[in-house]
């Protein structure tokens, strides 16, 4: 079996990482380079790194943050926000990232995906997933909807047909993240995750809602995911990277231990 993953989640804005509730009313809680350092030292598995207005801006990724970051840390690096097309693709990972997300890109232009993959190989590709809970239709039939552009487009696409599309076209891993349950604290969302986890092959890191070590534990073994982001509980220091592992360690979580 292979160890579940933690993984600290900066999302950045002009320079500063920052937090909202819902994609909504962020505000600056630190910088991006010395939090990774930080979260690295701590025992973190992967650093993911949002840009995480690249996209609604339509400007290009802040290269040089991603270079200042990857200089810091040792551990796989995954960074995502504005990456269009294959030479924002390589210009991420020649500055020092080890994977590249893509959510609003690969909706607009599918391919960007299969030839992602092709240059640089599956598994350095990474599909973002921002997905709202929403009634189920015929054109939706899981009940919840991909929305792009930092949360703001809905696209009609559904989540799960989305996912196994995104399969077949070569992404190595998807990144679930819940817009209902982003920074509320209240717990990952579990139906939704175990949706996805069932019925891809590719990993699945869910995303958004920890407030407790307990919603990590069960988004892990319920929500059947193989990675866990976390930001709330990690950045404003309610838990350590070594506690969440320890608690997770002692319940039977296969984990990396690394002290």
């Amino acid at each position: 079996m292979l160890s579940k993953r933690i993984i600290p989640c900066l999302d950045v804005r002009d320079g500063k990482t920052t937090k909202g509730i819902r994609f909504k009313d962020n505000r600056d809680i630190g910088d991006p380079v010395e939090m990774a350092r930080f979260y690295y030292e701590q025992g973190a598995d992967e650093i993911v790194f949002y840009d995480i207005t690249a996209s609604s801006d339509r400007r290009d990724i802040m290269v040089d943050v991603v270079r200042r970051v990857a200089a810091e840390i040792f551990i796989p690096f995954s960074v995502g926000g504005g990456i269009r097309t294959l030479e924002d693709m390589r210009s991420v990972l020649l500055a020092g990232a080890e994977k590249v997300s893509i959510n609003t890109a690969a909706v607009q232009n599918p391919r960007t995906i299969s030839d992602g993959a092709k240059a640089f190989g599956s598994q350095c590709i990474v599909l973002g997933m921002d997905v709202k809970k929403v009634k189920a239709t015929d054109k939706i039939p899981s009940g919840y909807e991909i929305v792009i552009h930092g949360g703001r487009t809905f696209t009609g696409i559904d989540a799960l047909a989305w996912a196994q599309e995104a399969e077949q076209l070569g992404a190595g891993e998807i990144c679930l993240n819940s817009i209902d349950a982003d920074g509320t604290q209240d717990g990952y969302e579990l139906d939704l995750t175990p949706l996805i986890s069932d019925n891809v092959a590719i990993p699945v890191i869910a995303s958004g809602g920890a407030g407790n070590i307990d919603h990590v534990y069960d988004v892990l073994t319920k929500g059947k995911a193989d990675a866990a982001l976390v930001a709330s509980i990690v950045h404003y220091e309610t838990y350590t990277i070594r506690q969440i592992k320890q608690d997770l360690h002692s319940r039977g979580v296969k984990v990396r231990m690394t002290w």
